[in-house]
Formats: structure tokens, C-alpha cells, sequence
């Protein structure tokens, strides 16, 4: 069984959420567990979870966001349910986090790009997720910037702790990056009282972690197991 649970994006200087992130989990061993991939979620299973959590939601926040890789987001049956669950959210937009995990490289831009259009058309935005690591580095990103409405810089995903200057430097060169480009900024990744305070200093307002909210379940039927 998979669920999605619910996390918190909030407006630090103004104290106010902009949205949630879905984050796919799969029941086993009495416990909800993270997929190590998203390539692991069949297709079919994504598309009836997304549209069943989506007739759930009743929010008035800005944005739902959804994780995916480019295999996924070029695959038809998840993209009609991304846009029926577009239409069930509406006015919350709907926004997919775009990664890229191993078994993406069959996918092309030339292929990538008609996928990110229609999705584009039909009001979803695109983020362009964990940027600065593995394969969403700005040479393979920059094609996606034109398309992509927010970046997301992940702290959990670097063994530096965030008092680090060097780490700080690079998100504030991903930070640089996205309002060049008129681009939304999120910092995930902020779980305690130092993280918070550096991102104060650093005067970044977009932010997620485990500070703010956990991910918390989001049933679709009530004998799902909490």
C-alpha cells in the first residue's frame, strides 16, 4: 500500500504557509517506509494515489507539490492524473518537483519537453528538486530554468552541517540563480534552531524541515494503518 504524507512549506518573515509537499511512502513490515527511488512506484499506483489524496485535500494554501523523475513525467498515465488532479485542486496549484534518479538517462530533452509543456499549459508548475546535487547541476538544469517556476536546495541531502560557509555559499548561489530568473527559492532540509537562525541571516524566506512540521499521513480510507 502507498500514501502520501503531508509536510509543510511556510513564509518564515510573514508566518504564513504557501503550501504542503506529498511525499510517497509504502506500508511493509508494519511501518510506512520511503521509497529509496521514485522509479520503485508503479505508474498505476502513483496516478490512482495522487487523484485519491487530491479529492481528499480541501486546502486553501497556494500549492500541492509532487515528486517525480523525468521517467515518470513523460509517461502518459501519470500526466493525465496530474492534470485531473490539477483540476480537482484548482485554485491550489498543483507543482511538480522534478528530479533525476538513475534509470532517467534513456529520457531526452527533446523528449522531456513536450511532457513539460502540456503540463505547463494545463497550470502546473514545475521545481526543479535537490538542486545542486547529483544530476540537477545548472548544466543539465539550465535547459529546465525557462520552464521551471521554483528551485529547491536540500540541506539533508549534504553531510556539512549548515553552519558550514561553504555550503552556505552554495545555497546562496542557488538562491541568486532563482531570482534571476524570477524563480521561487525553498530551503528544505531545516531541522532545528541553528538552521532556522542561518537562514534568517541569510534572509531566505521559502523553507521546509522537520522544524517547522513533520510529514504526517494523509488517509484515503479510513482502515488505512496510521
Amino acid at each position: 500500500m502507498y500514501r502520501y504524507f503531508i509536510q509543510p512549506q511556510l513564509d518564515k518573515f510573514t508566518n504564513s504557509l504557501i503550501g504542503y509537499e506529498l511525499l510517497m511512502k509504502k506500508y511493509q513490515n508494519n511501518q510506512w517506509q520511503k521509497p529509496r527511488y521514485f522509479s520503485e512506484i508503479p505508474a498505476d499506483t502513483i496516478s490512482t494515489v495522487l487523484v485519491g489524496t487530491t479529492e481528499k485535500l480541501a486546502l486553501k494554501i497556494g500549492a500541492v507539490s509532487v515528486n517525480l523523475n523525468r521517467t515518470q513525467m513523460v509517461n502518459p498515465q501519470i500526466r493525465a492524473a496530474l492534470i485531473k488532479s490539477q483540476d480537482l485542486l484548482r485554485p491550489v496549484r498543483l507543482t511538480i518537483e522534478l528530479t533525476e534518479e538513475p534509470g532517467d538517462n534513456g529520457v531526452t530533452w527533446e523528449t522531456l519537453k513536450p511532457s513539460l509543456e502540456e503540463l505547463i499549459a494545463r497550470g502546473i508548475d514545475i521545481s526543479i528538486d535537490d538542486i545542486g546535487t547529483g544530476k540537477n547541476e545548472i548544466e543539465r538544469a539550465h535547459r529546465i530554468i525557462p520552464y521551471a517556476s521554483e528551485i529547491k536546495f536540500a540541506l539533508q541531502n549534504f553531510e556539512k552541517d549548515f553552519s558550514d560557509a561553504d555550503l552556505q555559499h552554495q545555497v546562496l548561489y542557488w538562491q541568486s540563480i532563482a531570482h534571476e530568473n524570477h524563480m521561487r527559492f525553498i530551503l528544505e532540509g531545516i531541522e532545528n534552531t541553528n538552521d532556522d537562525e542561518i537562514a534568517d541571516d541569510l534572509e531566505i524566506n521559502f523553507r521546509q524541515g522537520y522544524f517547522y512540521g513533520k510529514p504526517h499521513l494523509l488517509k484515503i480510507n479510513p482502515t488505512d494503518p496510521s
